[in-house]
């Protein structure tokens, strides 16, 4: 039913945990599955990167099941080091594609991974 870099994915999460003194958070429910997301960034905007700020960390935590946790695993390494124009761009697609595709079922899992790195965005741009 999962591809195997779905299950690396759960098994082994990239990024997985608490950020303290985050830049920005951005979190996400489906009432109808119960899957909660958390994305935390750090943002670097200084110097060069003043004008095209970057993600230069990203943790995320998530109650939910294999999918919804290998989708936040894999949205914290796509965006890791892109700016924010670039991370608003990252879908839930892109988010399925790089995991090997989700059963169809489950691609709503993904779409909640897109949305928690877009409110993570947003989140900070409304602080800027």
């Amino acid at each position: 039913m999962y591809s195997k870099k779905v299950m690396q994915h759960f098994k082994k999460p990239k990024n997985y945990g608490e950020m303290k003194n985050a830049d920005a958070i951005g979190e996400v429910g489906n009432p109808s599955c119960g899957d909660v997301m958390k994305i935390y960034l750090k943002i670097d905007d200084k110097g060069k990167n003043k004008d095209k700020p970057k993600i230069k960390d990203i943790k995320f935590q998530t109650l939910g099941c294999i999918a919804a946790i290998a989708t936040s695993s894999m949205v914290t390494e796509l965006a890791k080091g892109k700016t924010l124009e670039e991370a608003k761009k990252l879908t839930n697609k892109n988010v399925s594609d790089s995991l090997g595709s989700l059963p169809p079922i489950k691609m709503h899992c993904s779409n909640l991974a897109a949305d928690a790195l877009h409110k993570a965005v947003e989140n900070w741009e409304k602080r800027k």
